[in-house]
């Protein structure tokens, strides 16, 4: 069973074990140790996001793979998914990002790419951390010239703008469009607001100062309240949130509501369908997706296939099944053709390339789709104790389920990044679904709730 990874790699609050400086320089020496599979020179490229404490996790990171004989590429601030793309371009045997994505400042996380720029499966994740805690590898150690050294890749930010655009048809600009984009003091402070001004759109940059702590403070793609305003504000065409690591969009509409991420997908499906270019008819997706997600497709013969929650789970799924196009709910979207990872900029030129072509708003895309009410509560826990060691839980969702006779659904889920039990309920009727949803809480709260 894994310990340190959870659904996203590994995160916790930083200089706080795990990640302290301690345990990440080992895990720095057991993962040069795995991706060390080839003859001639190794290479890891590290990237991360704006937190303060990106820079002892870096400097922790670089020694432990520099003591195994890896040289080291730094990137420097730069979204999540630039890694997979900068791994395969580098000719490099992996890529870590340093980021705890959508969390405050106070945490961190590592991830961890392959060197097809693929997010590594829960074997190899097992491995590492095997060979983190056996101290297998405490002898492995080069000396001389047989040293590691760190590089800085001063053009890193430039290479993955030009990657993003030739996700674009030739020739696609985006003049007349006036976009807000909030950069959420994180890692895509700089990139997407050049590519946008690059492609000929009128933009209001938010958020794009990051200081170390300010990263996902009330801004961003969790927080879109201020984006909203500024989008009537400045008669915006539509509003772009990232979130810290930038591997995820959320959307606002020129009236002010946010679009939900169901919809985004949704109208992909059907724009991609249309033009030939969705395999094998197919949108993969997760459990947390609304069910009106088939409800729309379906009469439209696109399929629906479901995972576990985890833009790599929905990667592992499309690989599998020769499926290109699919993502969640929460805003992270793969285009298989383009990348191997859910990437915020790509999803928002790909969403402009389509307003752009199909002359159509942003409110449009947002009614492709007639959502199934949906209420989502998290409870923080104290522990993840196994809910089947929960009866008097398990005979409340019994009961709930009997209410809803089948014209709903109900998903309860431990968070793999935080500890919080979700509690997802769908129905036809919002007002009996929330009611729903809060005894199940409160039942939840009185055995393993943290008061």
């Amino acid at each position: 069973m894994r310990e340190l990874f959870g659904t996203d790699g590994i995160r916790g609050e930083a200089n706080v074990e795990p990640m302290t400086g301690e345990t990440i320089m080992k895990l720095g020496r057991a993962a040069a140790h795995i991706f060390k599979n080839r003859t001639g020179r190794h290479r890891i490229v590290i990237g991360k996001d704006t937190r303060v404490s990106g820079y002892m996790l870096e400097s922790a990171l670089t020694s432990g793979i520099c003591s195994m004989g890896v040289d080291v590429l730094l990137l420097g601030p730069i979204p999540t998914p630039s890694i997979p793309f900068l791994v395969r371009s580098l000719r490099a045997d992996a890529g870590v990002m340093i980021s705890a994505s959508h969390n405050s400042y106070e945490d961190n996380g590592i991830k961890f790419f392959s060197k097809e720029g693929l997010k590594l499966p829960d074997e190899l994740e097992h491995q590492i951390e095997g060979f983190l805690t056996s101290g297998e590898i405490d002898t492995i150690r080069p000396t001389g010239g047989e040293i590691g050294k760190a590089y800085r890749i001063d053009d890193a930010d430039g290479r993955y703008i030009e990657f993003v655009k030739n996700s674009l048809p030739k020739g696609l600009d985006f003049q007349g469009i006036k976009i807000v984009v909030d950069c959420a003091h994180g890692a895509a402070y700089k990139v997407t607001p050049t590519v946008l001004k690059e492609l000929g759109a009128k933009v209001i940059v938010l958020n794009n100062t990051p200081d170390g702590t300010n990263i996902n403070d009330d801004c961003g793609a969790l927080f879109p309240q201020e984006l909203q305003k500024k989008v009537i504000e400045h008669h915006a065409d539509i509003g772009i949130a990232h979130d810290g690591d930038a591997d995820r969009a959320v959307f606002v509409d020129e009236k002010g509501n946010v679009v939900d991420g169901d919809a985004v997908m949704v109208s992909f499906a059907i724009s991609l369908q249309k033009e030939k270019a969705l395999k094998r008819d197919t949108l993969v997706t997760t459990v947390m997706s609304n069910m009106g997600v088939e409800l729309t497709l379906q009469p439209k013969r696109i399929h629906v296939v479901r995972t576990p929650v985890g833009d790599r789970y929905v990667l592992e799924k499309m690989i599998k099944g020769e499926y290109n196009f699919g993502g969640e709910q929460s805003g992270h979207i793969i285009f298989l053709d383009y990348s191997t990872t859910g990437d915020g900029l790509i999803t928002t030129l790909q969403l402009l390339s389509l307003m752009k072509r199909y002359n159509t708003t942003a409110s449009e895309i947002a009614a492709c789709m007639t959502l199934l009410p949906q209420v989502l509560i998290n409870v923080r826990v104290k522990k993840k104790q196994a809910l089947s060691q929960l009866p008097e839980f398990q005979k409340a969702v019994e009961m709930c389920e009997k209410k809803l006779k089948k014209r709903g659904r109900i998903l309860v889920r431990y968070s793999g990044t935080e500890p919080l039990l979700r509690i997802m309920i769908e129905g036809e009727h919002q007002a009996v679904i929330s009611t729903m949803a809060e005894q199940l809480a409160e039942v939840v709260q009185k055995k393993i709730g943290v008061l």
